[in-house]
């Protein structure tokens, strides 16, 4: 018996719809904001995964391309991705990529000038000369630059562990996941240490994503 599909199962359209308009005008990439502040909101609030395990749209692209299309070869990932010291290795990691960027946006407030270019994983240099972005404060522009490089550098990087490893291996190891993780624990810590209802709610989405 197929199973009826719900609203939040169409979210990656919105994940593709991002990436591509961010290709058209680089300032779409502040609407990423939403998949940065919703996971860590629904953590704080709810004390659970409920965005990765039903609303992550980047993870159900993924389960679309490596599940459905077949482009992935369905291995499990290495056991050092889901290992502690990587995890929260990697999210120090991304949060430092995403700090610099915080720094970058506030120098170009300063005064300095705007750097027109998205950094794919933080080391290759994509012009993106064609955007106008003179309707918007130079700062405003830069942040969108930077926001979409973290965008597409953990885009690619999902797709890359999707083709190698299982559809949604990114899972394992995405900040986000890491961080509305360690919210949930805090959140729970007593029920989480004795109830197994909160060791549910808080497990890194071992179901779907490892």
């Amino acid at each position: 018996m197929l199973k009826k599909k719900r609203w939040y199962d169409y979210l990656w359209i919105a994940s593709a719809t991002y990436l591509i308009l961010g290709f058209f005008n680089i300032l779409f990439a502040w609407l990423g904001l939403i998949c940065f502040i919703t996971p860590l909101l629904i953590a704080i609030i709810k004390g659970d995964k409920a965005y990765c395990n039903r609303y992550c749209g980047r993870g159900q692209l993924f389960e679309l391309l490596g599940g459905r299309l077949g482009l992935s070869l369905k291995k499990a990932p290495p056991g050092f991705l889901r290992s502690k010291w990587f995890r929260y290795g990697f999210l120090a990691f991304f949060m430092t990529m995403f700090g610099v960027m915080i720094y970058t946006t506030y120098t170009v407030f300063a005064g300095a000038s705007l750097k027109e270019a998205v950094t794919l994983l933080w080391v290759f240099k994509l012009p993106w000369n064609w955007t106008n972005t003179t309707f918007v404060p130079s700062w405003a522009a830069q942040f969108a630059f930077g926001f979409y490089s973290v965008m597409l550098t953990s885009t690619v990087l999902g797709i890359l562990t999707m083709l190698l490893f299982k559809p949604r291996s990114w899972c394992v190891y995405c900040p986000m996941g890491t961080m509305t993780q360690g919210i949930c624990q805090i959140k729970h810590r007593k029920e989480f240490l004795n109830g197994a209802e909160s060791k549910e709610n808080c497990r890194n989405t071992e179901g779907t994503c490892q």
